[in-house]
């Protein structure tokens, strides 16, 4: 039986049989996720333990409260680049102040996540549309992966920003650091050679593995940047050590909601293609709380805000893994290597975290998905290649921000100028549509116009307008027009205004307004009294009774 608990729904019912493939994929996702999560810790700013920490307590408590049996809860590109780039001019780079900060960004945006589910407005990831989500990944991925050319040359690069960090490593060139770009490249192959040859191939843990041993063994630790000493243990659990201001509460809000929106998108549509592969149910509000409960674990356990990961998810899928239950057997692998293997990692050279991050941004690039989009739609292409721009030269947070805002626009766009018909009968009783500027007549005399949206306040005045165009100008005269409102989920104040001013108008010049199919809860949550001005009569529940009452009224 399922548990009928709030909790372990991703992970109960479990099959005994499946448990051998989710230990698997638990183990696999630890091999591959363990290096990239430190590579994270390259964009976010933070300490390189941090990127084991993300996949500890945040990954559990995903497990315990969310309900989704296949997202995978983890630190990510996207939201890390947000946060570098919000405390960039606050706070220097890696010191205590610096992750106390990211720690209360996980918190504030966990309470933005909380607050969606309360008020219920998990709905609203859905605005952050396909096309801008393709091109804000994009310009993340040229922004990510720029960003780590200092690290891959052995150099201490610098500056605020793409063009900046750009020019800073012009500057410095002179210093390249052969070794370290002899073993970034090394990574490079390395890692590109093994996906090729097989996804489930851990080249990134192969490189990093490598790249320690050989430093270990050559005594090289000296000829090029490395990690240095990592603390071992769990991490510190508590409050971040941080005065926390209304100034500072204000000055950190528009980051910390810019990642809570970035968490719902990206979280959301993970979660319910998985589950429509695998006919799974799952409930977005109960993802909410498990994202929620993530970033506060995230946020209490010393690192920085987690997200859901389309990648990771691949990753567990492809090796097998159907439930939580795999993303539990990661976290008591990152707990061994806490405990355990840290101390290795001093040996680690950044270069190879470079590497392994310039390759995470690389792979952030859609240009396949942005071709797409200027074949199919030529206009969605500007808008995603807007927010490229924007996020590579101006920055993560503003390339969200704009996300948002253009996602909304063309979202108001659709429905301020709808693509409206009129209606003509054909043999078979069928109805064929035809642009309103066509103006063809259903019947001498009578035209049926569909409006396709739902009427509010800014696409009326459209209503008012075509209308009156085609009242105007009809040959025969009309003595009758019909608005379709099948299409009409909803008629807002203003609209219904225009509607009574339109009756009124084109009842002044002989015309009798009527409406069709009009949806019953909108006319019942939206009367406006259009029943009373218009007549109960002059309502018809289908477009053949209006043409039987037209004929039986002008006989």
């Amino acid at each position: 039986m399922r548990s009928r608990l709030p909790i372990l729904r991703s992970v109960l019912p479990i099959n005994p049989n499946q448990v051998p493939s989710e230990i698997v994929a638990g183990l696999t996702l630890a091999a591959i996720a363990i290096p990239e999560v430190m590579g994270y810790t390259k964009i976010s700013g933070t300490p390189v333990i941090t990127g084991l920490y993300t996949m500890l307590v945040p990954t559990a408590l995903f497990a315990v409260f969310g309900s989704s049996r296949h997202l995978v809860v983890g630190a990510d590109s996207a939201t890390a680049a947000i946060l570098a780039a919000a405390l960039a001019g606050i706070a220097p780079v890696r010191s205590d102040q610096y992750l106390a900060l990211s720690a209360v960004l996980a918190i504030m945006a966990g309470g933005f996540v909380m607050l969606a589910r309360i008020v219920r407005l998990g709905f609203m990831a859905d605005f952050l549309s396909r096309t801008v989500l393709i091109g804000f990944l994009t310009g993340v991925g040229i922004q990510v992966a720029l960003g780590q050319l200092a690290g891959m040359l052995g150099l201490e690069g610098g500056g605020h920003g793409t063009l900046n960090e750009l020019l800073n490593v012009a500057h410095q060139i002179d210093h390249l650091n052969v070794h370290g770009l002899t073993i970034a490249l090394g990574s490079i192959v390395l890692i590109v050679a093994a996906k090729k040859i097989s996804r489930k191939i851990p080249g990134e843990l192969i490189a990093i593995i490598g790249a320690i041993a050989i430093i270990w063994a050559t005594g090289t630790r000296e000829s090029l940047p490395v990690v240095g000493q990592v603390p071992s243990g769990l991490p510190h659990f508590g409050l971040p050590k941080v005065a926390l201001t209304w100034n500072l509460a204000e000055q950190l809000a528009p980051t910390a909601l810019a990642m809570s929106v970035v968490i719902l998108a990206q979280s959301a549509a993970t979660s319910s293609a998985y589950a429509a592969r695998y006919r799974d149910t799952f409930s977005e509000n109960s993802d909410l709380v498990g994202l929620a409960m993530a970033n506060f674990g995230a946020g209490l356990s010393s690192t920085f805000v987690v997200n859901g990961s389309p990648t990771k998810t691949q990753m567990v899928d492809s090796a097998g893994g159907r439930t939580q239950l795999s993303l539990l057997v990661t976290t008591t692998v990152v707990l061994l290597v806490l405990l355990f293997l840290t101390a290795p990692l001093s040996y680690l050279p950044e270069a190879v975290l470079s590497a392994v991050v310039f390759l995470i941004g690389i792979d952030l690039i859609d240009l396949r998905a942005m071709r797409e989009v200027f074949i199919e739609r030529r206009n969605e292409f500007w808008v995603a290649l807007t927010t490229v721009v924007t996020v590579v030269f101006l920055g993560v947070e503003q390339g969200i921000l704009l996300a948002i805002a253009l996602s909304l626009v063309d979202h108001t766009r659709h429905g301020y100028a709808p693509k409206n018909v009129v209606l003509v009968p054909s043999e078979g009783g069928s109805w064929r549509t035809y642009p309103w500027t066509v103006k063809a007549q259903a019947l001498p005399g009578l035209v049926i116009y569909r409006f396709t949206h739902s009427m509010y306040y800014a696409n009326s005045p459209k209503l008012v307008s075509e209308i009156t165009d085609i009242v105007d100008t009809a040959d025969p005269p009309l003595r009758w027009l019909c608005l379709d409102a099948s299409a009409v989920d909803d008629i807002d104040f203003t609209a219904a205004g225009h509607i009574r001013s339109l009756f009124s108008t084109l009842n002044a010049k002989g015309v009798r307004m009527v409406v069709a199919q009009l949806l019953e809860d909108v006319r019942v949550t939206s009367r406006y009294e259009l029943e009373r001005l218009f007549g109960k009569e002059a309502f018809y529940a289908t477009l053949d009774d209006v043409v039987v009452d037209y004929k039986r009224r002008i006989a």
